[in-house]
């Protein structure tokens, strides 16, 4: 899901140490499974989805990010590979520093490498919760437990808020299969627990 919107680091910080910015085009890919890490990346406009296809061509969506966003940053820290691929959902400008010099910024603004520790701990907890609901909840559970997450994350936790995906991202975000999401929406519908107006969902 997007995460809040809040830019961790200036893009104007990010220039100063040699951060250049490139231009995505719709299903570009930006990096693959399997690559090595070299380079930190911020979205100054656009969206990106992180996301791995099993053997059988199955799709697991792992986040979507958007403006002002940040992507792919644990494996920099520990020498690791990309563990899913990263592809722009429609024409993005992303920046992109490399390793050394994201480091540097670190080492000279540890305000900033607080509050990006805070976010990736943030995602840590809410991919561990994610992991507990698809393994052990019903499929209207786990639907419940992906519009609660995105409320907290656009922080609308009261009121009716509107869901931006479509059922296929939705099944792709649980491990579900599309038609299961669609019974689980209706059934969820009828039992008043979200609404379906206009083939829109609203939670």
């Amino acid at each position: 899901m997007y995460p809040n919107t809040t830019t961790i680091i200036a893009a104007d910080l990010l220039f100063a140490y040699g951060a250049r910015a490139k231009i995505y085009d719709k299903n570009e890919i930006v990096f693959v499974e399997g690559e090595t890490a070299r380079y930190y990346y911020q979205i100054i406009h656009g969206d990106v989805k992180l996301y791995n296809i099993n053997e059988e061509g199955k799709e697991f969506t792992q986040g979507m990010f958007t403006d002002g966003n940040s992507f792919g940053e644990p494996p920099l820290f520990i020498g690791e590979k990309y563990p899913a691929s990263a592809v722009a959902l429609k024409e993005s400008v992303i920046l992109k520093l490399s390793k050394e010099s994201f480091f540097n910024i670190l080492q000279e603004y540890p305000d900033i490498h607080m509050q990006l520790t805070k976010n990736l701990a943030q995602r840590i907890y809410h991919k561990s919760v994610s992991l507990k609901e698809f393994i052990t909840n019903t499929p209207e559970q786990k639907l419940l437990g992906f519009l609660n997450r995105y409320k907290k994350e656009q922080q609308t936790i009261s009121g009716k808020t509107k869901i931006p995906y479509t059922r296929q991202e939705i099944a792709n975000f649980i491990g579900l299969r599309v038609e299961t999401v669609i019974r689980a929406l209706i059934k969820m519908h009828e039992e008043g627990k979200l609404f379906i107006e206009h083939k829109k969902i609203y939670y």
